[in-house]
């Protein structure tokens, strides 16, 4: 079974900042940034038990190739992405989201 996906919009907006910034580092480097956000949206989307929880039914899944996570919660058959959130800056700070 593989679950819906929804993104809270400030977590939309965090990856797009994210694509944005990688790829003025090296051209191309936001859309393997992308792929690898994929991967691991497709991942937790198929197995959502799969990262450890951080906070009551919130989880984080830590990207392969960059320093960011994926923070998410499940509900019901729905995936609620919460944050795309960077590992080395203020942790927690997407608490307030649900």
């Amino acid at each position: 079974m593989t679950y819906l996906v929804r993104f809270h919009t400030e977590a939309e907006a965090e990856v797009n900042e994210a694509a944005d910034f990688l790829d003025r580092e090296s051209t191309g480097l936001g859309e393997v940034f992308l792929d690898d956000l994929r991967h691991a949206i497709d991942l937790v989307a198929s197995h959502p038990e799969i990262a450890p929880i951080v906070k009551g039914r919130v989880r984080r899944k830590p990207l392969r190739k960059f320093p960011y996570s994926l923070i998410y919660s499940v509900a019901g058959e729905e995936i609620r992405i919460l944050a795309i959130m960077h590992q080395h800056r203020r942790p927690f700070y997407w608490r307030h989201r649900n």
